[in-house]
C-alpha cells in the first residue's frame, strides 16, 4: 500500500489558539495492529484546551484530538475484528484526531451502528463515555436521588443531565448564563442554578431541605470545588473530572473528614477504557440509551478543521453549549 495525502493540525509550542497549524503529511501503511481511518467528523473537547496551553503536557509536536468518526481504509497484520469499508468511531487515545487520515491501534476503535451518523458518532464519544463511567461506574446514581451537575450546558452535561433524568434522577444542574439555564432545563435538570446570581451552596440546601446532596460531578475545577465540597450530604462523594477553571489546589485529607467522612475522585476516561470488554460495554450502553431516543446527542456548533483555530477561541471563551464538532 502506498502512501496517502492528508493534513494535519499541530502545534509546536503551548500557547493561544493560534498555535494550531494546519500542515500536509502523508500518511504510510497502517503497522501491526493498527487500522487506518478516514475522518468524516472529529469531537472538540475542552481537554484539547488543556494540552494546547500546557495544563496537561503533551510531547511536541502535538496533533491534538482522541475522538473522531469515519471509515476503514485499511487494516494492518492482526487486526481481525475490522474490515476495510466498517463505519468506526473511537473517544480514547492516542491522541492525533486533528487529521483527515490516521493510523492508529485497533483498541479503541468501535463500529458505528446503523442509526447513528459520522457526526454524531464523533460528537459523543468521548462525552458519552465521560457521562457513562461517571453515572454508571464512578457513582451509580439510583432514581429518587437528587445529585449536582455543573456546566449542565456543556457538552458532558447535556448527555449527562438527559440520561440521569432517564434514570429517574433529579438533576440541579449549574450555568453561567440564562441562555444556558434554559438550555440545561430543556436537557433534564430539575433545577438550575445561575452562578453568576446565586449562591451555589445556599441554593443546594434549600433544593435538599438543608440536607445536601449524595455526589456532585465537577468539570469546571477551581471556581467550584469548595463549593461542591460543602453541597456534599455526610459521606457523599466528590467526583472532579475537569478543570475549566484552573487546576484544584492540594486538599488537605482533614476537609473531607471535617464535612462528614467525604470521598474525593479524579477519574479520568482513559482508566475506564482501558479493557476491551469493559469499552464494548460502555459503548453498548451508551449507543442504547441515544438510539432509544432517552438522550439526544445536541451538535450546536461545527467547524471545519481548517478553522481549528476559531473553534478553539470558541470553545476556550465559553461561548459553546452542547457537542462541536470540526469537519475535514
Amino acid at each position: 500500500m502506498s502512501t496517502t495525502a492528508a493534513k494535519i493540525v499541530r502545534f509546536y509550542n503551548p500557547g493561544a489558539p493560534d498555535v494550531l497549524k494546519m500542515e500536509d503529511i502523508e500518511v504510510g501503511p497502517p503497522k501491526a495492529g493498527e487500522v487506518q481511518v478516514e475522518h468524516k467528523a472529529i469531537g472538540l473537547n475542552y481537554i484539547e484546551v488543556y494540552w494546547r496551553t500546557g495544563v496537561y503536557p503533551q510531547p511536541l509536536p502535538c496533533c491534538p484530538g482522541t475522538e473522531g468518526a469515519g471509515i476503514v481504509r485499511a487494516v494492518g497484520e492482526g487486526v481481525t475484528d475490522l474490515k476495510v469499508g466498517d463505519r468506526v468511531a473511537y473517544g480514547s487515545g492516542p491522541v492525533g484526531s486533528y487529521s483527515t487520515v490516521r493510523n492508529m491501534p485497533a483498541h479503541p476503535l468501535m463500529k458505528i451502528p446503523d442509526s447513528i451518523d459520522f457526526e454524531t458518532a464523533a460528537a459523543m464519544m468521548l462525552k458519552g463515555f465521560t457521562a457513562q463511567y461517571l453515572l454508571r461506574r464512578v457513582y451509580k446514581v439510583q432514581a429518587g436521588e437528587t445529585i449536582l451537575f455543573h456546566a449542565a450546558a456543556g457538552g458532558v452535561g447535556t448527555i449527562a443531565t438527559q440520561w440521569a433524568k432517564s434514570l429517574g434522577v433529579r438533576v440541579i444542574g449549574t450555568v453561567s448564563t440564562r441562555e444556558k439555564a434554559e438550555l440545561a432545563k430543556a436537557n433534564g435538570c430539575a433545577e438550575v442554578i445561575i452562578t453568576s446570581e446565586e449562591n451555589i451552596v445556599d441554593r443546594v440546601k434549600e433544593l435538599t431541605d438543608g440536607k445536601g446532596v449524595p455526589v456532585v460531578y465537577d468539570s469546571v475545577g477551581k471556581a467550584t470545588f469548595m463549593d461542591s465540597l460543602n453541597c456534599l450530604k455526610p459521606r457523599g462523594m466528590m467526583v472532579s473530572f475537569g478543570n475549566a477553571s484552573g487546576k484544584v489546589d492540594p486538599v488537605p485529607l482533614q476537609w473531607l473528614a471535617e464535612r462528614g467522612s467525604l470521598v474525593l475522585t479524579r477519574p479520568t476516561v482513559a482508566s475506564f477504557t482501558v479493557d476491551k470488554a469493559e469499552m464494548l460495554e460502555s459503548a453498548a450502553e451508551m449507543f442504547g440509551v441515544v438510539a432509544s431516543g432517552a438522550v439526544k446527542i445536541q451538535i450546536n456548533q461545527r467547524f471545519a478543521l481548517a478553522d481549528v483555530v476559531k473553534a478553539h477561541t470558541e470553545l476556550e471563551g465559553r461561548r459553546t453549549t452542547g457537542c462541536t464538532v470540526l469537519i475535514p
